[in-house]
């Protein structure tokens, strides 16, 4: 149920007391003991409030010296890059984080105290410094629990590859850090007083911007002579923006400058939260509300990992229409790439794409949940484009190198604007064509109660534990537990009819699983696919 002043701007009454917040992930000790009250890796590292003493002090000590020992234990002595964004707790636990990595004796690189990092830069720092240098890797930490709403910390580990870590390297960070919860006073550090003028600051936003021609054809941009809003949503990319709009000369202005830890500018997500997610119409409502102001308008979350386009002709796109428009379009003009290059999705992204990868003759590789999948595709090159349902992804260079190995949510925006310009078509008016060639689409995302151990059985199904035929009245034609395009656990099941499907995955953070369903035969088939793969996995975990 949509909450009844979503998409309207939060009142006084739904800001987070910054000062609490803060009070509390000094004051609030975590008990060892208690699940909620651990550290606990998701798909983008450990997350968690304060408030409800699952992101404090010790939490973030604990883990930063995990991360050190694993480091070392993997031979990583190169210079570790960390930034951070502008939630509250962010600041509190990157000084954290600098007070552990000092005492161990880290080489550091860290923005300043009132600068902000987009986790994109975390991972362009990191490529650029391995390619560059032959000795020591280097590796990194983002401080941000992206698009989540205020009152939540978030802290993750991205490896010498750029991208973030998979699940062999968190389990083993968490364990450790779980490990030392008990006797964290005792992990060495170095008051953040003493050794920040130690501390080797880091520029990562004149370097990423400078190289931004080398993956966006700006040129086409100026020339173009477009109007284009970027709104920062009061995130990390607010520094990025401004340095663009001033000194790139494309035409971009910042929509709101605007930063502050409670984000009192945000209109309510459809839960009544303030959640910066860009691929929300509720959250985007302001800039849906002013799309005929720009020829395009873009949006990102707090570590602009994410992004969301509007146009004037359709408003928020959703972002697996996006995804498919700019993949058909960076295949037919990226003359650098690879002609063996393939298109990532994950299992849960549109079918759509499916369609244009068939219609460029290009390679699919549909891996599971999790950026983590495609970073050794837009490494070695074999993937041109990675991206999944939630708004994230990323791309190759010009000349088919590596950008980054994690979301970028800026070069996904500023690539809207570099269609319009080369095209002189919107994304969505370029979507609309793919419509009209295969049809329309019905896709969304439902949540269904389940408990812990409801979530271990279906994240450990087999297909033949499903013993359904049909489905919404079609033949069900395939059954994976595993993602075809790598082979890996998918952590749930899709089920796949001609012109229809669905996928079934424990969530991490609550106790449900996610239905994920479209259709290609409207959105009375999709209602029905919907009701009949909830019986299907219910029919499993019963």
């Amino acid at each position: 149920m949509v909450f009844e002043r979503a998409g309207q701007r939060a009142l006084p009454s739904d800001l987070t007391d910054i000062d609490a917040l803060i009070a509390a992930y000094y004051d609030l000790i975590p008990d060892p003991a208690n699940p909620d009250q651990q550290v606990a890796f998701g798909t983008s590292g450990h997350r968690g409030s304060s408030l409800k003493t699952a992101f404090n002090e010790a939490h973030i000590a604990a883990t930063t010296q995990a991360i050190v020992e694993y480091r070392a234990a993997q031979g990583v002595t190169g210079p570790l890059f960390i930034g951070k964004d502008t939630h509250g707790l962010s600041l509190p636990a990157w000084k954290t984080a600098l007070e552990v990595l000092h005492a161990a004796g880290v080489d550091v690189r860290a923005e300043r105290d009132d600068e902000y990092t987009p986790t994109p830069a975390v991972s362009r720092a990191i490529i650029v410094y391995n390619r560059d240098h032959s000795g020591p890797r280097a590796d990194g930490i983002v401080v941000t629990p992206s698009h989540n709403p205020p009152p939540d910390g978030g802290f993750k580990y991205n490896p010498p590859h750029g991208g973030p870590a998979d699940s062999d390297a968190t389990k083993v960070i968490a364990a450790r850090a779980n490990e030392l919860l008990g006797d964290w006073r005792s992990i060495k550090r170095t008051p953040y007083e003493r050794c920040e003028s130690e501390i080797v600051r880091h520029d990562y936003r004149t370097p990423y911007c400078a190289d931004l021609a080398n993956v966006i054809k700006l040129d086409a941009i100026r020339a173009a002579g477009l109007k284009i809003g970027a709104d920062p949503m009061g995130g990390a990319s607010v520094q990025y923006w401004e340095y663009i709009a001033d000194t790139m000369g494309l035409g971009l202005s910042v929509v709101n400058r605007t930063v502050d830890p409670a984000w009192p500018f945000m209109t309510l997500d459809w839960d009544g939260k303030i959640r910066m997610d860009c691929s929300s119409p509720y959250a985007m409502a302001s800039l849906i509300a002013n799309r005929d102001r720009y020829d395009l308008s873009t949006g990102n979350d707090a570590d602009a990992d994410r992004h969301g386009i509007v146009t004037p002709d359709a408003g928020l796109m959703n972002p697996n229409h996006y995804l498919a428009a700019a993949i058909q379009y960076l295949f037919a003009h990226r003359e650098g790439w690879n002609p063996d290059a393939g298109i990532g999705k994950t299992l849960v992204s549109s079918s759509m794409i499916d369609n244009v990868a068939a219609k460029l003759g290009k390679k699919l590789v549909e891996v599971p949940v999790g950026f983590k999948w495609f970073v050794p595709g837009l490494m070695d090159g074999s993937i041109g484009f990675g991206g999944e349902e939630s708004a994230g992804a990323s791309f190759l260079t010009l000349d088919g190198k590596t950008w980054t190995t994690d979301k970028d949510g800026l070069i996904l925006d500023l690539l809207a604007s570099e269609i319009l310009a080369v095209t002189g078509r919107t994304p969505s008016q370029h979507y609309a064509d793919l419509e009209a060639e295969f049809g329309k689409t019905a896709y969304a995302r439902v949540d269904a109660p389940a408990n812990r151990a409801q979530k271990a059985k279906l994240g450990a199904l087999s297909p033949t534990d499903v013993t359904a035929t049909e489905l919404a009245g079609e033949q069900i034609v395939a059954k994976m537990t595993n993602a075809p395009g790598n082979g890996a656990a998918i952590g749930g099941l899709k089920v796949v009819t001609k012109n229809a499907w669905f996928a079934a995955r424990p969530s991490g953070t609550e106790d449900v699983y996610k239905i994920y369903a479209e259709s290609f035969k409207g959105p009375e088939h999709l209602a029905l696919v919907q009701a009949e793969a909830k019986k299907v996995v219910d029919a499993v975990l019963s």
